[in-house]
């Protein structure tokens, strides 16, 4: 068979498959083909000495460019080596149809996903001398237009998000969070929670969850952080995992330290997920993107396989789409083409804190179903 591209000589990384193997990737009709040596295709590209993984998946960003203060371009985010960018509750049901119609369908090479934020206007005071948190107004929880949106909408939003805490839900405590469990239940979707500080307290959101569910920033500083003072993970914490909640990084502006990492880590607890929740105030720094996020961890020590893991085949499970995260043939033709880097790198997280590391990860290319993408 000749293929319409073939990716000749990378490292292939497919933890859904099991696959850690120098080799060529297939496609054709936009779909992977075949994954084994010896390839031809109309269009060859020689990637020897690079990795290809399966389409990187950025869980938590914030992509409604234009239309929200804290949205970003997602050209920029495909660039840096996803191919498939999830936004995390940065619209609503009030906004959603422009978040689609002017982004989603139209300005973005790369696939967009949404979390639909239970509040009508989704995140819509998030800039760096406005802060309003949009589930403190109670006034603002729209469950039923949720649904009828996510209902409309099931090709794009594949779950329902809420924030809470002190910053994002004043002193509403868990009841957006309640309203938001009961809109996903209605329709059968996994529910996104952001947690910062008090209140509520990390043990009354865990309660909450169900199974499926995702916990972002789930390895944040103090207060409302999973690991105890004398470097232990609380018991909420680990219950949770036995029930099937996610564990999803978040990474942002606010949202991940180095020592809670190295704690969690420590005792065994890996993130789920890794995701950089690149908005417009951390997209130049801490977060930067979802590559320097997976950095940080294997300078933290995880497994390469298990890095690529967490930012592909686990994000796609968690939104339940099992045509992504994974180079099985017939899935979507998307691929991501990166470089690992051994030299000493800086590194810095959200409270300052800088380490070096030895470990980089660059993008060097992606393929969008099934054709090389290099803009």
């Amino acid at each position: 068979m000749t293929f319409d591209l073939v990716l000749h000589g990378g490292r292939v990384i497919d933890p859904s498959q099991g696959i850690d193997v120098v080799t060529d990737v297939g496609f054709k009709d936009g779909r992977i083909a075949e994954i084994g040596a010896g390839l031809s295709g109309a269009e060859v590209r020689d990637v020897s000495g690079l990795i290809v993984t399966p389409g990187l998946i950025d869980l938590h960003t914030h992509v409604y460019w234009g239309g929200t203060s804290l949205g970003v371009d997602p050209l920029r985010l495909a660039r840096g080596g996803c191919t498939t960018l999830v936004d995390a509750g940065s619209a609503g049901p009030g906004n959603y149809p422009g978040f689609l119609e002017h982004v989603i369908r139209t300005s973005s090479p790369v696939k967009i996903l949404a979390f639909l934020n239970v509040s009508f206007a989704g995140i819509y005071g998030f800039a760096q001398r406005v802060m309003v948190g949009e589930s403190g107004d109670l006034r603002l929880m729209a469950p039923a237009e949720a649904v009828e949106v996510a209902n409309a909408n099931p090709d794009t939003i594949v779950g329902i998000k809420v924030r809470v805490g002190l910053h994002a839900s004043q002193f509403s405590g868990v009841i957006p969070l309640d309203i938001a469990r009961q809109t996903a239940e209605e329709l059968g979707l996994p529910m996104m929670v952001h947690i910062d500080h008090p209140p509520p307290t990390l043990e009354d959101v865990l309660a909450r969850l169900r199974l499926g569910d995702i916990l972002t920033h789930c390895f944040r500083p103090f207060p409302n952080n999973p690991a105890t003072a004398d470097g232990g993970v609380r018991s909420a914490v680990i219950e949770a995992r036995k029930r099937g909640i996610l564990f999803d990084i978040g990474h942002g502006m606010g949202s991940f330290e180095f020592k809670t990492a190295r704690a969690m880590m420590a005792n065994g607890f890996a993130p789920d997920c890794i995701s950089s929740d690149v908005h417009a105030l951390c997209i130049d720094g801490p977060a930067f993107d979802l590559l320097t996020t997976m950095s940080k961890f294997l300078c933290l020590g995880m497994k390469l396989d298990d890095v690529v893991r967490a930012a592909t085949a686990t994000p796609a499970k968690a939104i339940r789409r099992d045509d992504l995260g994974s180079l099985l043939p017939g899935s979507v033709g998307d691929a991501s083409i990166l470089e690992l880097e051994r030299g000493a790198f800086d590194y810095v997280d959200v409270v300052g804190e800088r380490m070096r590391g030895e470990w980089r990860l660059t993008p060097r290319g992606v393929v969008l179903n099934g054709q090389s993408w290099n803009r």
